[in-house]
């Protein structure tokens, strides 16, 4: 019996232990093993998420916002200080480097370090200094003429000077007209300005004589350039090719700019525009009276030979040498007036120009001038009842009439240059020939 108690009792026992355990929630091991791990798979699956989702924004910011490495390094520019200073009449290079900013000692510096280049003492009212300070660099700029310009530099006491070519802007415009009352009133219709106009006289002086054969109906053909400085300013134009139709006459001229640099005016076969004489040495004017051996003088009232040309012209015009030679004479000559008379380079030939108003600076006797140099201006001094031009042609001391004078070509282009020529100025022949609008803007270069 007591066995037996002994082991119901014990039976008992273990039972109640087992409702304990379900009273209090236990769980059996495999359970409670089996829970944790489905809460550990769930904490991984929420971290790969999260994780994922990181990394698709990393690469979704990557691929939006550049690396630096892509990204063009931004250097620092030194500030920039312009100052432009005109010249005055009167000024000085070191007044006009005092109104930069120089100093007078740094001025001397300036102007001492660039006589080897070119003399400041030589400067012209009407140009510019331009002072360009740059971090520790300080650059001035002189313009000398169209084409060129001084340069100056200094990182401290110490200055370098060099000429250069000025910078520049190119237009290349085309124009053409016809003569209707003038040939300036036709090419300012045509948007030619006065400075191009006078260089297509120039460049047909030679073969037509514009006092005297214009006619109404004649007609222009322009190709020309328009440079421009680097501050929008107009510097100069250059004609290229040109066409002039005079009295039913077909004339045309063509740039070739040589190998040494220089340049001249040609026909398109290669003859040189250029001949020994002008044609008149006005540009501009009308003949009043012409050469004769029998002429009723104005003032003295009797009839005595006119052995020259008279060309009537407002006061002040000016006169041109037809031809390259040395000064004989100048000064006051009797009924001339004031008078001048030119050698020309062959020695037999001579020219006079009477009744002057005024003599053109820093001409004397023995004065070496060029064709088409201004050596005086349109007056009535002397016996003369109006301002004009009296205009004598001599050969070997005889006058002979300078309207029917034949004029000698220069020399044409050398024929080991032809090829060169013809390369050179085709494009510019070609473009005269098409039938453009009258005034049209070709290119900018």
């Amino acid at each position: 019996m007591t066995h037996a108690f002994y082991r119901d009792f014990s039976r008992q026992g273990q039972n109640r232990n087992r409702r304990r355990g379900r009273r209090r929630g236990g769980r059996s091991l495999p359970l409670r093993r089996a829970r944790l791990w489905l809460v550990l798979i769930g904490v991984a699956g929420m971290l790969a998420v999260l994780f994922g989702a990181g990394l698709s924004g990393s690469q979704s910011a990557k691929a939006s916002v550049p690396h630096e490495e892509w990204l063009e390094p931004e250097i620092p520019q030194p500030a920039q200080q312009v100052l432009r200073e005109a010249i005055r009449s009167g000024d000085t290079a070191i007044t006009a480097l005092e109104r930069l900013g120089f100093t007078p000692s740094e001025a001397y510096r300036i102007a001492s370090a660039s006589k080897s280049v070119y003399a400041l003492r030589d400067i012209r009212a009407g140009h510019f200094f331009k002072r360009v300070d740059q971090g520790k660099e300080t650059h001035l700029y002189y313009t000398i003429d169209d084409q060129t310009r001084l340069h100056m530099v200094t990182h401290g006491k110490d200055w370098q000077a060099i000429k250069e070519e000025r910078p520049s802007l190119t237009r290349r415009l085309y124009a053409q007209g016809h003569i209707e009352d003038s040939l300036f009133e036709a090419a300012a219709r045509a948007g030619l300005d006065s400075r191009t106009t006078m260089n297509l006289v120039d460049i047909f002086a030679w073969d037509i004589d514009f006092a005297r054969d214009m006619r109404t109906g004649d007609s222009f053909r322009v190709l020309y350039d328009e440079r421009y400085d680097e501050e929008g300013n107009l510097m100069g134009t250059r004609i290229l090719a040109a066409e002039f139709v005079n009295q039913g006459h077909r004339y045309r001229a063509v740039l070739y700019v040589k190998k040494d640099g220089s340049f001249e005016y040609y026909t398109p076969e290669g003859k040189s525009m250029r001949k020994a004489y002008l044609r008149a040495p006005l540009k501009f004017t009308r003949i009043s009276s012409r050469f004769t051996l029998r002429r009723k003088h104005p003032v003295l009232g009797f009839t005595r030979a006119h052995r020259g040309v008279d060309y009537a012209a407002p006061s002040g015009t000016p006169v041109r040498a037809v031809g390259d030679g040395r000064i004989v004479f100048i000064g006051w000559k009797g009924g001339y007036g004031r008078f001048i008379q030119i050698q020309h380079v062959n020695r037999a030939h001579s020219t006079a120009y009477a009744h002057l108003r005024r003599f053109a600076r820093g001409l004397h006797r023995g004065s070496k001038v060029r064709q088409g140099q201004v050596i005086g201006y349109v007056g009535m001094s002397g016996l003369a009842t109006g301002p004009h031009l009296h205009f004598e042609f001599r050969v070997r001391g005889v006058a002979v009439n300078p309207l029917t004078l034949k004029r000698t070509p220069s020399k044409p282009v050398p024929a080991d240059e032809m090829a060169r020529f013809r390369q050179q100025t085709a494009p510019w022949l070609a473009r005269l020939e098409q039938q453009l609008p009258d005034v049209m803007a070709v290119a900018w270069e």
